[in-house]
């Protein structure tokens, strides 16, 4: 039983779990597991699951980062499912379409999705049912319908309302003029014949087939950059993990272009300081939102595409480099920011596990919330606005080049005990990603919370805003604490109790010893961990 307040237990099972952001994500999951697939297959169902219901966090125009445990062999493996800007970007063609800093929507913030040919690269290497089984339940739900929920009904308004949205995203999600009232039925037939397209030719179709004929026409078409050869160009990468150790456990992200080493940094800090009494006392709050000032400055000066970089990685992580960046550290009071980070960013994050001990962590996104805001005619495919990321400053090292893959906030993330995965964790967020990480795995690791009561506990996330950097924190943090911070030289803005702002976080823990998985899912959505 947790010390700390708990809305729901944690679910528990043997067989198999799947905890997504929607409750039709992870049943498509579940499904998949009782059909006997594994989970890599649970994880895409559930993944394509989501583009359908939860289509204003992630979709088919989008990325898509894994980390994979695949149990008979005892390995880890990373996929970067990242797509690159078009070969034609370049900083003086941006300021030649008269742009003096990146477009944050629109077609010009457009890199080429990576999602596909990433579900494709899993499923073929790990998968056991195959990817046309794996996306027949969203085929389902996309033409049959599903009643809108609250989270969609919000960001279809939010969407409609503002001057983003192409064209094409008013004709995709609001075929009749109006944002549909909660219960509606909405349907996807042409997100559907897409992945009906998927399934019958695989990722080719949208890198070199029918489907990538009509996203490099509609490209031409509205002025886009992208070319049907920019397209065919496209490959996702296996990559080694980054690990770092923080309570005895070995933490794993995905090395650049995303930002998993700031996550470990933050960790590897947080390992040699002192903490509060628990995870919301003041001096553990502290600590770890200086660790997180250090570890973006870091951040925000190397990290980009690895090809593009002037640091190794690893050395951002090395032990005596994160003891140098730990003595920084003040314990009574908070320095300013070198790089604050920003407060953007819409992701969905599942994780999924089998009963022969596979794991999935995945992580998939548009960006912002409807990406672009253009979506690719009779495709459904709603185009992501992740070059918004990259920067038209020559000297910064995400700078605008062509062919090159930007900054990426995604990060899934998995912790081993001699090798063995006892805790498979991500969420949405952008820049807060590295920060719930570092918060819920200092409350499970340190603190000994289940993985429901980590995931529920109140969260900050630090950024920029428009009055300076800030520390936002759900109003349900102990008022003693907010207290000290402010005292400690931290400007606090405190949001509502369960502010989306913090992301919808997931996560599984494993125990060795009765094989028994402990799943979380975030109430800050819509989401549950589905058990068998």
């Amino acid at each position: 039983m947790s010390a700390y307040p708990q809305g729901r237990p944690a679910t528990l099972a043997r067989r198999g779990m799947v905890c997504a952001p929607h409750y039709l994500a992870a049943e498509a999951g579940l499904d998949l597991l009782k059909a006997g697939g594994n989970a890599v297959d649970a994880a895409i169902a559930a993944s394509a699951m989501l583009q359908v219901v939860y289509p204003f966090v992630c979709g088919l125009g989008g990325d898509v980062f894994m980390i994979i445990y695949d149990a008979q062999r005892g390995e880890l493996h990373g996929l970067n499912g990242s797509g690159r800007s078009a070969q034609a970007a370049s900083i003086q063609a941006y300021q030649d379409l008269g742009f003096t800093t990146m477009p944050t929507y629109g077609i010009h913030s457009v890199t080429v999705p990576g999602c596909a040919d990433g579900w494709e690269m899993a499923a073929q290497r790990f998968g056991k049912l195959g990817l046309a089984a794996a996306l027949q339940p969203a085929i389902s739900y996309a033409e049959e319908g599903f009643a809108i929920g609250p989270g969609l009904h919000s960001a279809l308004a939010r969407m409609a309302a503002s001057d983003i949205p192409h064209a094409s995203w008013r004709a995709h999600f609001l075929p009749e003029g109006v944002v549909p009232p909660e219960g509606a039925i909405m349907r996807f037939p042409s997100l559907a014949r897409t992945y009906r397209a998927i399934a019958a030719e695989g990722a080719a179709t949208v890198y070199r087939g029918e489907v990538a004929r009509a996203m490099a026409d509609f490209f031409a078409r509205v002025g886009g950059l992208i070319t049907l050869d920019d397209l065919a160009a496209h490959h996702g990468d296996w990559v080694a993990p980054l690990s770092a150790r923080f309570a005895g456990l070995d933490i794993c992200e995905l090395p650049p272009n995303t930002q998993g080493v700031t996550a470990l940094q933050m960790l590897g800090m947080l390992d040699g300081l002192p903490l509060g009494d628990g995870p919301l006392a003041p001096a553990t709050v502290h600590a770890a939102i200086e660790a997180k000032k250090l570890a973006f400055a870091d951040r925000d000066a190397y990290v980009t595409d690895p090809a593009h970089m002037t640091v190794d990685p690893h050395a951002l992580i090395a032990p005596d480099y994160l003891a140098a960046r730990r003595a920084l550290i003040d314990p009574a009071r908070a320095q300013p920011a070198v790089a604050p980070g920003g407060f953007t960013g819409d992701t969905i994050y599942l994780c999924a596990a089998d009963g022969a001990g596979n794991a999935v962590s995945l992580i998939q996104s548009n960006y912002m919330g409807f990406g672009s805001g253009v979506v690719v005619e009779d495709t459904g495919i709603v185009l992501q606005n992740r070059g918004a990321y990259f920067s038209l400053d020559p000297s910064r090292a995400n700078a605008l080049a062509g062919g090159k893959r930007t900054l990426h906030t995604l990060i899934p993330s998995m912790a081993l005990r001699e090798g063995k995965p006892v805790m498979v964790f991500g969420t949405m967020g952008g820049d807060g990603q590295p920060q719930t990480h570092a918060q819920v795995y200092t409350a499970v690791a340190r603190f000994g919370l289940n993985m429901q009561a980590a995931i529920e506990l109140p969260r900050w996330v630090h950024g920029a805003s428009p009055e300076g950097e800030v520390v936002r924190m759900e109003d349900r943090f102990p008022a003693a604490t907010i207290d000290a911070l402010r005292t400690l030289g931290h400007a606090i803005a405190l949001t509502g109790p369960w502010d989306a702002l913090m992301g919808y976080a997931q996560g599984i823990i494993f125990d060795p010893a009765t094989g028994v998985m402990q799943g979380g899912s975030d109430p800050r959505a819509e989401g549950c961990a589905a058990g068998w």
